[in-house]
């Protein structure tokens, strides 16, 4: 977990505020031209249109021009601004070093070259402030944002998103806009979980938030592209791709201690016994449980016609519970990783048991009852019965699945060890 140790130096603004509410964080990379003239811009909207308590840091990514000494000269010109700088390169490194340790109560970044229009950096902290919301970001993707740049770049940046929607699930809108921000105490407790320490440093920040449960505030801006941009377009996507694969396999073997996360800063029930997230664990239920029954149905059509009923039955519904356990376990409760596999198959089996004792014990009545009973007779009571065989199930995984954070504790440590770009 711990990175090749990576120096922070720290100049002091001239008159510092005590206690500020926001801190505005510029990375900034050899843009000794750029630095003044975004820094006083950035100054004086602050100081006369913004209406809290705010300071300006400079992260210096171990700049190789001037820009130390400029961003020097501003933080004793201007009050309220201070310069850190980082012996390494890397934007998810100087937001690291900046975000963990600021005293104020919500942090935030923007890109050197102010593309974002100011007016929006208010609507951005604002339901962070009061508490709202735990993250904040600009979308340059929404209907009602208005952007300025070429279609290269219009292309590439909807191609991303849709990935990171098809591969990660994300629900957030505009992954990569260099105008976000978060509450200090969020970001204290999500950042030791981010291994990225360069430009997928956004999307895997935002991809963990949103698997944490929280809440992640949109806000529409005005952005014109800056046509000096230093981004390596070719190295950046080979980058983010490698990282999605990365936080990809991570997700789907339950190597992050997101429950503990969730737990932590997570958003709670809205209804008393309404579970987070009870909702959707029902539709995904629901899924699961209709590709069962068909399954089921078939499997129990075609081994009745040589087996008998209740050989077919058990048959079926024993090849059907282990692959609904495994389906729920992964789909329905986000239980990743092989630890407690076996123990939850072996406890599925359980409510597998409660299920054959009341289809069998439904099949076993109808004989009793109408020894002629057709197989279509035989099929609407096995539906109905595994209509209450399946509340049952829901309830019982729901037990059994309580914990979807379970995993190997080594699991965290070998993703944040092996490999770690911060």
């Amino acid at each position: 977990m711990t990175e090749t140790a990576t120096a922070v130096h720290l100049a002091e603004p001239t008159e510092a505020v005590i206690t500020p509410v926001l801190d505005v964080v510029i990375p900034v990379y050899n843009e000794e031209t750029d630095l003044g003239v975004c820094v006083r811009r950035l100054h004086e909207y602050l100081r006369d249109g913004f209406p809290f308590p705010a300071r300006i840091t400079i992260a210096d990514n171990a700049s190789t021009d001037d820009t130390m000494q400029v961003a020097r000269l501003l933080t004793d010109e201007l009050d309220d601004v201070r310069v850190v700088h980082l012996d390494a390169k890397g934007r998810g490194r100087a937001l690291r070093a900046v975000w963990e340790h600021s005293d104020a109560q919500v942090v935030a970044y923007m890109d050197v070259d102010l593309s974002t229009d100011l007016n929006a950096l208010l609507p951005l902290v604002a339901p962070l402030i009061s508490g709202h919301s735990d993250l904040a970001i600009g979308t340059r993707l929404s209907a009602s944002s208005r952007v300025v740049r070429g279609p290269k770049r219009e292309i590439i940046s909807r191609c991303y998103n849709l990935l990171l929607k098809a591969s990660l699930q994300a629900h957030f809108s505009d992954a990569q806009c260099g105008f976000k921000a978060m509450r200090t105490e969020v970001a204290r407790r999500l950042l030791p979980l981010v291994r990225d320490g360069e430009w997928f440093f956004d999307t895997e920040l935002l991809v963990l938030a949103e698997r944490a449960g929280l809440r992640i505030h949109e806000v529409p801006v005005d952005w014109i592209d800056d046509p000096d941009s230093r981004v390596d377009i070719v190295d950046t996507a080979r980058k983010d791709l490698r990282g999605i694969g990365r936080l990809g396999r991570a997700l789907a073997t339950g190597a992050l201690p997101l429950e503990e996360l969730r737990q932590a800063i997570g958003r709670e029930p809205l209804v008393a016994g309404v579970p987070l997230g009870m909702v959707g664990q029902l539709v995904r239920f629901a899924i699961v449980g209709v590709l069962s029954t068909l399954a089921y149905l078939l499997l129990y059509v075609v081994l009745q016609s040589f087996l008998g009923a209740q050989p077919a039955n058990f048959l079926a519904l024993l090849i059907t519970a282990v692959g609904n356990t495994a389906a729920n376990r992964a789909f329905t409760f986000g239980v990743r990783g092989s630890r407690g596999a076996v123990s939850h198959q072996f406890q599925g089996l359980v409510i597998f048991g409660i299920g054959l004792a009341l289809t069998s014990g439904s099949l076993f009545t109808l004989h009793r009852w109408a020894p002629g009973a057709t197989v279509h007779l035989e099929l609407f009571v096995l539906v109905m019965a595994n209509l209450i065989a399946t509340l049952t199930r829901f309830v019982g995984l729901r037990w059994v699945f309580r914990n979807p954070g379970d995993r190997p504790a080594m699991a965290t440590k070998d993703y944040l060890g092996e490999g770690d770009h911060r």
